[in-house]
């Protein structure tokens, strides 16, 4: 029976937020791991993640198809987390979510290679995000060119050095009021970063159904409202939040996408907020979940308190009364 060990996955995008928890799971699984960006001397962290030897980092960049190809050759894995939030320069959409996607499922196809494709929920051709035209878009491109591709769709990711709890518990710092754009009813379900490494090894692993589509939530379903309550909660702090309508947080994304830092807001980040991003009922009813992987998700109350410490004030939280 050969050995993970003479196995090797080629993690595209192995060198950001979700890539580094994916290496560590992969690491301690004992699979070769080589980790294809596009600035590898930049990949050094990684190091620490696996034994002597283990990980390699190589130049690729999935926007040029032979960068992908010569990454793949003599890998049996590849697996594509790249993505983006914003577009810049020949960082768009299209070209990263789509096309990039597309070269990473080409390569491992003429590798004779397996494929993990990281989405996201939310992906849907008749969105009015850009973002989730082109994940839509993208999770088309791989199965047209590997059919046996297994596909995972997170809820946004929550975890240590993510941009989604930490961001808020930085606004919250400094400013005395927090936007709820659309009025923060829309729905989320938050699931935790080392929940979905495990899902993508296990996916190596042959745990997943090959051509599946899964969709990861987290075992809360919380309005925006709810996630800004709980991250002022942890960090003790006591904020108004504002309701902010679409239409004007729309028009000051115009100006707030230049914006640095966790000030930064963009025109299609607006549109993402329009709708809900919760697993769908015909996921669940198929089984494509974490309960149809035997995984029981953690939530953001029990893991966001570990690493938002830092953003405590002084005191206890004091909620304001209604």
């Amino acid at each position: 029976m050969a050995s993970n060990l003479d196995t090797t996955v080629t993690v595209f995008g192995g060198s950001g937020f979700l890539g580094r928890n994916v290496v560590r799971a992969l690491c301690k699984r004992d699979y070769r791991v080589r980790v294809a960006v596009r600035r590898p001397e930049l990949a050094g962290h990684l190091q620490p993640l696996g034994r002597v030897g283990q990980i390699h980092a190589v130049q690729a960049n999935v926007r040029y198809p032979a960068s992908v190809e010569a990454a793949m050759r003599g890998s049996q894995v590849a697996i594509n987390l790249v993505g983006i939030l914003a577009e810049g320069g020949g960082q768009t959409f299209e070209a990263v979510q789509v096309k990039g996607a597309e070269a990473v499922a080409k390569a491992a196809a003429a590798a004779g290679a397996r494929m993990v494709h990281v989405s996201a929920i939310g992906a849907d051709k008749d969105s009015t995000s850009g973002y989730y035209r082109a994940k839509a878009g993208g999770e088309a491109a791989v199965h047209a060119a590997l059919p046996s591709a297994t596909i995972i769709r997170p809820s946004l990711l929550f975890g240590p050095e993510d941009q989604f709890t930490n961001r808020f518990a930085a606004l919250a710092r400094f400013s005395p009021v927090l936007p709820l754009v659309g009025g923060g009813v829309n729905r989320l379900q938050p699931t935790y970063v080392a929940d979905v490494a495990r899902v993508v090894a296990d996916a190596v692993d042959g745990k997943a159904k090959a051509g599946a589509t899964y969709e990861l939530g987290g075992p809360e379903v919380l309005t925006m409202r709810e996630v800004m309550e709980i991250i002022q909660q942890i960090t003790q702090r006591d904020r108004m939040l504002v309701p902010l309508p679409f239409g004007l947080a729309k028009f000051q994304s115009y100006v707030l996408q230049f914006a640095p830092g966790a000030f930064k807001l963009t025109p299609d980040q607006v549109e993402m907020l329009r709708a809900d991003n919760v697993v769908s009922e015909a996921a669940t009813a198929a089984g494509l979940t974490y309960a149809g992987l035997g995984i029981t998700p953690d939530s953001m109350e029990a893991v966001a308190p570990q690493y938002l410490w830092r953003y405590r004030a002084s005191g206890q939280f004091q909620k304001k009364s209604a």
